[in-house]
């Protein structure tokens, strides 16, 4: 009986400090799992763009280790295309899917194992429990978009759901089946459907190096993830024009009886320029949210590679 291989995904963007740190500690984690589970196992890093030393980092790893893999992108592409290709080159019976900050504990890798080698689960994947460490305002905004999310969207998405988790193949190729270039992993996960075991753990800090998610990255993220996993924001806006439609009409009314019945002149410029203003505003918001769906749909009928590697040594 041939031993199951698992392959561990990493997606990295200016990584060469927690590398090190990444590689001896979750070792210390499959060095005991090869000998409780008979299992092998392949670390397959995926550079996107890397602007400091972690691809020639990645490349001298690869020569010392024949379980290093890696993929180094042309170009910064983003993280979602570092996990699809990262997903895409895994020989893996079963993918994890993990950052290299160490913020996804190695330690959970066994359990998640042991759900995910029965036919009851075919992912298991981790849930923050806490935000301890982040900025106040940032986990504010991170739970409204949780909430707001699961509102307008038929694919639930946990609150504190993490991109670490180990898939098995099938899951793993019902993922790469959703070949899209608009890429929102954690939807993605969610619709594909499957049982998936949730596993919480408290926050953990980075090990070394800076988070690349700013605020507005996430704003921008969250705001990719709405227009990829639900229309409700066009119906909001046609809500709006046929409400504005309404309450236009009952005013015009209104302007209407009282010239005539107590012969009031219509005046008010301050009030006017108001509504001009607001009425401007709900318009130009309409069409911004109507443009965001344009411009996703514009970007997927040009068929774009979601990525272009440079090198890898995939095929070794």
């Amino acid at each position: 009986m041939e031993r199951n291989l698992i392959s561990i995904v990493v997606p990295c963007y200016n990584e060469e400090k927690a590398i090190p740190f990444f590689l001896e500690e979750i070792r210390k984690t499959t060095s005991e799992m090869i000998e409780k589970y008979d299992v092998d196992f392949e670390f397959l890093f995926v550079d996107d763009g890397s602007r400091d030393k972690t691809a020639a980092l990645l490349r001298t790893y690869a020569k010392e280790n024949t379980d290093v893999k890696y993929v180094i992108f042309s170009r910064n592409f983003g993280k979602e295309a570092a996990l699809y290709a990262g997903l895409e080159k895994a020989r893996g019976d079963f993918v994890v899917v993990m950052d290299a900050d160490l913020q996804d504990p190695p330690s959970m890798l066994p359990e998640m194992y042991e759900a995910v080698m029965t036919d009851e689960y075919d992912a298991a994947a981790a849930r923050r429990v806490d935000r301890k460490g982040e900025p106040p305002i940032r986990s504010f905004f991170a739970r409204k978009f949780y909430k707001i999310i699961n509102k307008i969207s038929q694919t639930e998405i946990v609150d504190g759901a993490r991109d670490y988790r180990m898939m098995s193949r099938r899951m793993v190729d019902a993922i790469l089946s959703m070949s899209e270039y608009n890429r929102f992993s954690k939807g993605i996960f969610s619709w594909v459907g499957f049982n998936t075991k949730w596993l919480e753990y408290k926050n953990t800090e980075r090990v070394a190096g800076e988070t690349k998610w700013s605020f507005w990255k996430l704003f921008k993220y969250s705001i990719d993830g709405i227009v990829a996993f639900s229309t409700a924001p066009l119906a909001i806006s046609s809500f709006l024009g046929i409400i504005l439609c309404f309450i236009s009409c009952i005013m015009a009314g209104f302007v209407v009886v009282k010239t005539l019945a107590f012969g009031d002149p219509v005046a008010g410029y301050p009030s006017m320029v108001c509504i001009i203003l607001f009425l401007s505003g709900v318009i130009l918001l309409s069409l911004g949210i109507q443009g965001q769906y344009l411009a996703k749909t514009y970007m997927e009928t040009k068929r774009r590679p979601i990525y272009i590697s440079r090198e890898d040594n995939c095929d070794g």
